[in-house]
């Protein structure tokens, strides 16, 4: 039986890992030991009932062998096209220095900034 493509248009996130999964030849059961996840959590990821960290997500592109990138597009975690505040970003997600919640603090203030800069044209101090 032929696999549906890896490069088709794909809903939800659920729907993209579940169609790596299948299409890198492994059960949920092998992407959830390989990624370091319950096969019950895993299973919530792929029906839409949990949403992962970046750290999760980071871990199942890599059991995946792909880029975690597509993952955190696919999450809503990035916009896709994102350049200079995309780089940014992926910089603060993908470092394993920091943990979840310094992570998400760094985005958080990030992301302040940037919207205060774009509401706001106050003078360089």
């Amino acid at each position: 039986m032929v696999k549906v493509k890896v490069g088709k248009t794909v809903e939800s996130l659920g729907d993209y890992l579940r169609q790596q999964r299948v299409a890198a030849h492994l059960s949920l059961r092998q992407l959830a030991d390989l990624a370091g996840v319950s096969n019950p959590y895993l299973s919530q990821i792929e029906r839409g009932l949990r949403r992962p960290s970046a750290q999760v997500l980071q871990q199942l592109a890599k059991a995946l062998r792909i880029s975690a990138e597509q993952l955190y597009v696919r999450a809503g975690i990035v916009s896709p096209g994102e350049s200079v505040a995309g780089s940014v970003e992926l910089a603060i997600l993908g470092d394993p220095a920091l943990t979840e919640r310094q992570k998400q603090s760094l985005l958080d203030v990030y992301t302040s900034f940037l919207a205060l800069n774009g509401t706001t044209n106050q003078s360089k101090e």
